[in-house]
């Protein structure tokens, strides 16, 4: 079991005051406890369990606009007043940054909202053996399929923040995950592909039949790949490709990258940087959802936030220190996003793959292509050649690429979301895109 809120919050207090008797102005500490369990299978064989259990803390000290930090796995009390005494020593030794300082008080979370993140459930190894045993024996069924591997994860988490402001609060949490990945071979190529779930709660993850299936059967259709020439075509992106994109948006709009001057996004507010059909959100308040979150890593209070909304630039995710920066103040995404999604789009998966006589679908990209300053994409990518609606064959060895600037004005979204990631995306076409070949 994670520790309970008392012990934590004892030790956040013992720091908070140990912080304000050696002259700290201000302070901020965060204790936390997680529990993570492992099962792995290979070839529907056990390959390896393992149990993780860690308490960690960190904690911030201020002298006036001087700020340092530091942390540790070791809880006890001499040790902890160590820390403080050398996190103190060296903030006395740190330089002024005039954007130092805790979060705005009215900033912070009042009320601490249950979002149903936590399900006590233990699934035991036992059953975590059974549920892969079943997985990788679908999984390989096929002949074409000559390896698997498979995992899954259990973890509980348990936290407390507190500052020398008064806030004090936390909250449990818990992540069920499992994955397989496959590996297929016929006479004229070898070819991978995998499936994943993760849910807060257990019962909501994909059951092993499914999960076994699907990932041998993206693997199967992988096989005896085509090569095709260059050109200018559409491209449509798998929702697990699409998400991508958003993560790479999310990435330009962080308050770090506009306050350093490094994103293509940087001074776009209020402007039109997607088709007006584009909505983007980022909501923490999702129940049960993967990101949520009722506070961001400073306390700030986490609101749903319409970062585009159609298509024109709303907000940036700000954070207290780059916010001071920006004369902007915190929105309660230090530490990124939560739960952010493409709304739907207006057109169903079926009539987006009838959109254009030919496209290609893209079921994986290889590499990191994202230039976040000039906003210029450039990935390797496998998929499948779309004509008339039909998937015809698979296609490998293809480079795409395109800049975020032209790419986002070019975007149709399918009406096909759902909440798999605490990033989603519907299917996407970008029209346009320049594809290199053989």
């Amino acid at each position: 079991m994670v520790k309970d809120q008392e012990y934590l919050r004892s030790k956040a207090s013992y720091c908070l005051d140990l912080a304000k008797k050696l002259g700290a102005t201000g302070s901020s500490v965060t204790v936390g406890h997680s529990i993570s369990e492992t099962v792995n299978f290979r070839n529907n064989t056990l390959d390896e369990s393992n149990r993780s259990d860690g308490l960690a803390i960190s904690i911030e000290t201020y002298l006036g606009k001087k700020r340092s930090s530091i942390s540790s796995s070791n809880l006890l009390n001499d040790n902890i007043k160590t820390l403080i005494e050398k996190c103190f020593e060296t903030t006395k030794n740190t330089p002024e940054d005039e954007y130092n300082s805790l979060p705005d008080q009215d900033l912070l979370a009042k009320e601490i909202k249950n979002l149903n993140l936590y399900d006590e459930t233990h699934f035991d190894n036992e059953k975590k053996i059974e549920y892969l045993k079943e997985l990788e024996s679908v999984a390989s069924s096929e002949e074409k399929i000559i390896n698997t591997e498979s995992s899954f994860t259990e973890n509980k988490s348990n936290f407390i923040l507190a500052n020398s402001d008064g806030f004090c609060e936390g909250y449990k949490s818990s992540s069920f995950s499992a994955s397989c990945v496959t590996v297929a071979k016929d006479e004229n190529s070898m070819e991978r592909d995998y499936e994943f779930t993760s849910k807060r709660h257990l019962s909501d993850i994909k059951g092993a039949k499914e999960l076994g299936k699907k990932a041998s059967e993206q693997t199967i259709k992988k096989l005896s790949p085509n090569k095709i020439g260059s050109e200018k075509i559409s491209i449509i992106f798998d929702k697990r490709i699409a998400k991508g994109m958003l993560g790479a948006f999310a990435g330009a709009i962080s308050s770090s990258a506009i306050s350093r001057g490094t994103s293509f996004l940087k001074d776009k507010i209020n402007e039109q940087i997607f088709t007006e059909t584009i909505n983007v959100i980022d909501k923490p308040d999702i129940n049960k959802g993967v990101g949520s979150q009722i506070f961001d890593s400073e306390g700030v209070k986490s609101d749903t936030l319409n970062l585009v909304q159609n298509g024109i630039l709303k907000n940036y995710l700000v954070d207290t220190y780059n916010g001071k920066k920006l004369n902007l103040k915190s929105n309660g995404r230090s530490g990124g996003t939560t739960n952010l999604y493409f709304d739907n789009g207006n057109i169903s998966f079926e009539d987006l793959l009838k959109s254009n006589p030919k496209h290609i679908y893209v079921t994986e990209t290889i590499g990191h292509g994202s230039n976040l300053v000039t906003g210029d994409y450039s990935v390797g990518a496998t998929g499948f050649l779309i004509e008339n609606g039909e998937f015809k064959f698979p296609v490998n060895e293809i480079t795409i690429a395109g800049n975020f600037k032209d790419m986002f004005k070019n975007i149709t979204l399918a009406s096909d979301l759902d909440f798999e990631y605490s990033i989603n995306s519907p299917t996407m076409m970008i029209e346009g895109m320049t594809v290199a070949g053989k």
